[in-house]
């Protein structure tokens, strides 16, 4: 899979685009991988990374949505769990059954939860990931060591899955490319071109490494941007109304010893309102999340010291060893693109808002998906693939998703190493690397990764930056940003002699990642 053939096709001027999807996140990664397993004739654009901005910063759940089953959404947490299913079918080399404990601390809370969970299992009939039961005190401590066991009394075990947002992401590009999908990263939209009658016919794009602009001919433009779908919005209608309400969420990552155990834990309801998680990943544990209303959509988008605050304080409550801000390894932020209804006031809470996706077609025909999650990602593709097929007048051809593998299919029990991600990939990895040392050296020498790793992402993974690698092939921005600067330059030396760059261009790389990594960090000296 490479980038320079993807924009030598993409530069042909006579090809007309059944599908041109903008945007490499869950949602359009699923958008393109639909279409071209259909048959269609796909483009898809990124203008930065793949899963850059909200798709990589997640709480890395796939899940039917237990806080929307206490709001009476049904519907949603039904289409949810049937698509966690198929997902961990079709995927179980990343995705993989998570055990979660909800410590009772007053009488009423285990039967409640109990009750609650039970249907949760019957609403997951022929996708269930395990039986919701009541747990005695003695249970609860056993899985979860560092729960507080002041005033607990018992707890409710249940069953979701787990997995590493990005890496399945660069599973579904990869997907999509063997589907006959032409993908390209670093390659941005600059406008939106219109037939006589006012319809959009295509695309103008600058290739961001090559610094060359093309123009597409397409027949369908989706918008699959995400926290930016009114950025492209407004390329189709200047005055066009914002139809995303972006609401921050926020994550520590902490060492794994403050669960002491591979059991999550839910907090079913904090002081405003949310779930907190404690989810073992990767061999540390993320807490998460928060709701703060935003006014822009960002990249990069900066946890607030309150939310930093909130987490520490509300996770400390319910473990025994309370963590501090000292005890951070990583903390990330991302941004929900969410639908927001026009009637809300800028200071409602986005928690209240839906999580289903939305599909909007304005009257030039460029279709705009948004809102949903990672878990229904490929139901959001076959809907708003289905839509393009009516507008567009193409050929009426059935999703075949549902049981389509995903690049890297293995069936496997063992999600202790980071080497789980690869699937059926890591054997060629292991060939790879063969007889070279400097590719079978750590990286760190606390972690695992080693070289080969960075070469696979930059040769099978279309990676180009120390921080495509770091923080989206190999996560380890995400687990320990200062172990993540510190291999920096190991990063950046391997892929400048594959890339063919020079002793400039890494330390312009090590720099700017540095940059962005100190943010990842809240005990930066």
């Amino acid at each position: 899979m490479k980038r320079s053939q993807s924009i030598a096709q993409l530069s042909d001027s006579s090809v007309i685009w059944d599908v041109v999807v903008v945007g490499g996140g869950a949602t359009g990664l699923g958008a393109a991988l639909d279409a071209a397993s259909r048959g269609f004739k796909v483009a898809l654009l990124e203008q930065s990374d793949f899963t850059k901005g909200t798709s990589s910063r997640s709480t890395k759940l796939v899940h039917g949505g237990v806080r929307y089953l206490a709001q009476g959404d049904v519907g949603l947490v039904v289409e949810a769990l049937r698509e966690r299913g198929l997902l961990r079918e079709n995927a179980p080399h990343i995705v993989k059954d998570q055990r979660f404990i909800i410590g009772s601390y007053r009488w009423w809370e285990k039967p409640f939860y109990t009750l609650g969970l039970t249907l949760y299992d019957i609403l997951a009939t022929g996708f269930t990931f395990g039986r919701s039961a009541p747990m005695s005190r003695k249970q609860v401590r056993s899985e979860i060591p560092r729960i507080e066991t002041g005033g607990l009394r018992g707890g409710v075990v249940y069953h979701d899955g787990q997995f590493d947002d990005s890496r399945l992401a660069i599973n579904l590009l990869q997907t999509a490319a063997e589907q006959g999908a032409v993908c390209a990263n670093y390659v941005k939209v600059t406008g939106l071109t219109k037939d006589e009658s006012g319809k959009i016919s295509g695309a103008d794009i600058y290739d961001i490494f090559g610094d060359r602009t093309h123009h597409l001919r397409a027949k369908a433009v989706i918008n699959a941007t995400g926290i930016f779908v009114d950025d492209l919005l407004k390329m189709d209608i200047r005055e066009n109304n914002n139809i995303v309400r972006p609401s921050q969420g926020v994550h520590l990552v902490l060492d794994k010893s403050f669960l002491g155990g591979d059991t999550a834990i839910m907090i079913p309801k904090t002081s405003d309102g949310r779930v907190l998680f404690g989810v073992p990943w990767h061999g540390k544990v993320i807490l998460g999340t928060t709701d703060t209303p935003m006014n822009e959509s960002v990249l990069e988008p900066q946890a607030l010291d309150e939310e930093i605050d909130f987490i520490l304080r509300t996770a400390g409550r319910y473990l025994t060893k309370q963590p501090g801000r000292e005890d951070v390894l990583s903390v990330f932020a991302g941004l929900r693109p969410l639908a927001a209804p026009k009637k809300n006031s800028n200071g409602e809470k986005t928690k209240e808002i839906s999580r289903s996706h939305k599909i909007f077609v304005s009257d030039s025909s460029l279709i705009t998906v948004t809102g949903g999650k990672w878990t229904t990602y490929r139901l959001m593709a076959e809907n708003v693939i289905d839509r393009a097929i009516v507008v567009a007048g193409l050929p009426r051809r059935k999703c075949t998703t549902k049981q389509l593998r995903i690049h890297g299919y293995k069936k496997t029990e063992n999600h202790k190493s980071f080497s789980y991600v690869y699937g059926s990939d890591y054997e060629k990895m292991l060939f790879l690397q063969h007889g070279k040392a400097d590719w079978a050296a750590k990286l760190h020498p606390r972690y695992d990764y080693t070289g080969v790793e960075v070469v696979w992402a930059v040769r099978e993974e279309m990676a180009f930056t120390v921080e495509d690698v770091l923080a989206r092939r190999l996560r380890l921005l995400f687990l320990d940003a200062k172990a993540a600067i510190e291999s920096a330059p190991k990063v950046a030396s391997l892929m400048a002699k594959e890339l063919g760059r020079d002793a400039a261009w890494e330390a312009v790389q090590v720099e700017e990642f540095t940059a962005v990594a100190k943010a990842y960090c809240l005990n930066w000296e």
